[in-house]
């Protein structure tokens, strides 16, 4: 093996980030940079020190509080929950569950595996939901899922009183239905400040059904939660086999260090609103893509996998992420504002609402107007959808890891998606912005009222005029690179009322284009794709150990959620179940 200054490669590449404080550390905390040994006085010690509070976080603190470890809990928001909250709060936990069992479902641990892993199952555009899955990850929630589920169940998480079903599930298995639906009951709702109302409480699905009971179980238990407390870099020994000791973090602007006897989990939400970091997988997703599901309540900053990278973990399952299934990239449900993820509105009342400014406007006929790139000029059918998932029963006769399968799939390798992210032919990557164009007429048939908080006028992402060529000399906003030609939209516009009025769309064949664009005032919203999912992270094992690039465990480090990779399913369930295995050996390590 070669040697660098009297030490080999592999220990050179294995040491460059010992410590917390080496030179790639600074591409996660610029600003804040620890010292290059262990710190000499820990500000605060605790046996697992768990890095965010959403769903797999609170999870792991629960799981390792209830083994007997003391917990402390690092979160950088003002608030615990995480993307989570923030959710429809649909969680796909099966193999033998007791709800499963109540209705009937005969679900095990061997099929969830199987389901997860089988090759065969593709989408229209061709992707594959399960076909790069981690195995021995795999493994480890289809035998583990179950048992999340009873351990959250028994903290005080009430379920909608229903089957388990098919709502809110992406890449959770073809097999059997595993979508239990957490009740939001009199808790708050982060979208709005306030609960709903008592009579659909019990019946109303929402994250704060499921991070709120859990929130008041941890407190309960012990766990400590420092919220405003922010990681800023992992805590190292200095060996090539360094074991993680703690973490580095700030709470407005003091400096501390937390101690982990036993370990370090990360679980801090992602990283599908790092530019930098989600380009690597999609060079398309350029700043424009700023409206990102979640936020503005959480950031996926990709901190936790660039703490873990700065110490020398891998990352792990690119593939999903650049895969184009599921929600990963969703077009917007809400046009008008810069969050239009379609299930998440924000509300005034709630806390973030200052940040969100505008609800949006929810589109009920895609027939109603007309989406344009930042050239002026429309791309594709506008009522046209996303990319699909996997669900129970999506293929009707499933033949487990079959080509019999794709017999079942009807082949469309377009969507709209991949059209608006497509750019503008000017060599540069990034599609957006996409611009909604309707007139008064239209407005008047959704019944939307185009004023504040509706709308977000000014954060630029909505715009009107009396005349179309006034309207395209009005689109000024940091995203628009280039400015639309007036006398391009003009010809856009007149171009689709022409095809309206001969009943065909000769450019895209939007079915039966029904309504001019005639009738001014005129508006342009926002209605840029929204980025979801992160399915890339760090590279886990069964027990959720981060391990390094040369495919050794990195001892006292655990990660899971979002913040891990080799996992194609959307959302809580992975969330939760990696937390919980995360959770039960951080508690199990001798420090």
């Amino acid at each position: 093996m070669a040697k660098t200054d009297g030490i080999s490669r592999r220990e050179a590449i294995r040491t460059a980030g010992l410590g917390g404080a080496a030179a790639a550390a600074t591409t996660f905390a610029s600003s804040d940079t620890a010292n290059a040994a262990l710190p000499a006085k820990w500000d605060r010690t605790a046996d697992v020190v768990v890095i965010g509070s959403g769903a797999s976080g609170m999870l792991a603190a629960l799981a390792a509080r209830d083994s007997g470890s003391s917990v402390i809990i690092i979160e950088a928001n003002t608030d615990i929950g995480g993307h989570a909250i923030c959710s429809g709060g649909h969680l796909a936990l099966g193999g033998g569950t007791s709800r499963q069992k109540q209705y009937g479902v005969a679900d095990s641990p061997d099929l969830v595996f199987r389901d997860l892993t089988d090759w065969s199952v593709v989408e229209p555009n061709g992707a594959a939901d399960y076909r790069f899955n981690d195995r021995e990850i795999i493994r480890a929630f289809a035998d583990n899922c179950a048992a999340t589920f009873e351990f959250i169940a028994a903290r005080g998480v009430v379920f909608v009183d229903k089957a388990p079903d098919t709502f809110g599930g992406s890449s959770v298995g073809n097999s059997m239905p595993r979508e239990n639906h957490c009740a939001v009951m009199n808790w708050p709702t982060v979208q709005t400040g306030r609960p709903v109302a008592a009579d659909r409480q019990a019946t109303t699905s929402s994250g704060n059904g499921l991070m709120r009971p859990l929130e008041a179980a941890a407190r309960r238990a012990g766990v400590e939660i420092l919220l405003e407390h922010r990681m800023t870099a992992l805590h190292r020994d200095a060996s090539p086999s360094g074991r993680v000791r703690g973490v580095a973090a700030t709470f407005k602007g003091a400096h501390l260090n937390v101690r982990a006897r036993k370990a370090v989990i990360l679980a801090t939400g992602g990283s599908s609103g790092n530019v930098n970091f989600r380009r690597m997988f999609d060079p398309r997703l350029t700043e424009e893509y700023c409206g990102v599901a979640g936020e503005p309540w959480s950031k996926q900053d990709a901190s936790g996998e660039l703490a873990g990278l700065a110490i020398g973990a891998s990352l792990w399952g690119g593939a999903n992420q650049t895969g184009e299934f599921g929600a990963s990239i969703a077009k917007p449900g809400k046009i008008a504002c810069q969050y239009g993820y379609a299930n998440l509105t924000w509300m005034p009342g709630s806390r973030v609402f200052d940040q969100a400014r505008a609800t949006g406007l929810g589109v009920s006929d895609w027939q109603n107007l007309i989406l344009v790139n930042m050239l002026g000029r429309r791309f594709y059918d506008e009522t046209a959808g996303g990319y699909s998932s996997n669900n129970w029963n999506a293929i009707k006769a499933y033949t487990p890891n079959s080509t019999r399968n794709a017999a079942q799939t009807k082949l469309n390798p377009y969507t709209f998606l991949d059209a608006a992210l497509a750019g503008i032919g000017d060599g540069r990557n990034g599609g957006g912005p996409i611009w909604a164009i309707f007139d008064s007429e239209a407005a008047a048939r959704e019944k939307w009222t185009l004023s504040p908080p509706n709308v977000d006028a000014g954060g630029g992402f909505f715009f009107q005029a009396d005349t179309l060529e006034e309207l395209a000399r009005k689109i000024v906003m940091p995203h628009q690179r280039v400015p639309i030609s007036p006398q391009a939209l003009a010809e856009t516009v007149a171009r689709y009322n022409g095809f309206v009025a001969a009943g065909k769309d000769e450019d895209f064949g939007k079915p039966a284009p029904s309504y001019t664009i005639s009738k001014g005032p005129f508006y342009a919203a926002w209605a840029t794709p929204v980025i979801h999912d992160t399915r890339v992270g760090l590279r886990i094992n069964a027990k959720s150990q981060v391990i390094d690039m040369q495919g050794d465990i990195i001892s006292g480090l655990y990660a899971g959620g979002e913040t891990a990779g080799g996992f194609s399913m959307h959302g809580l369930a992975r969330a939760t179940t990696q937390g919980f295995i995360a959770g039960r050996n951080a508690h199990a390590e001798k420090g």
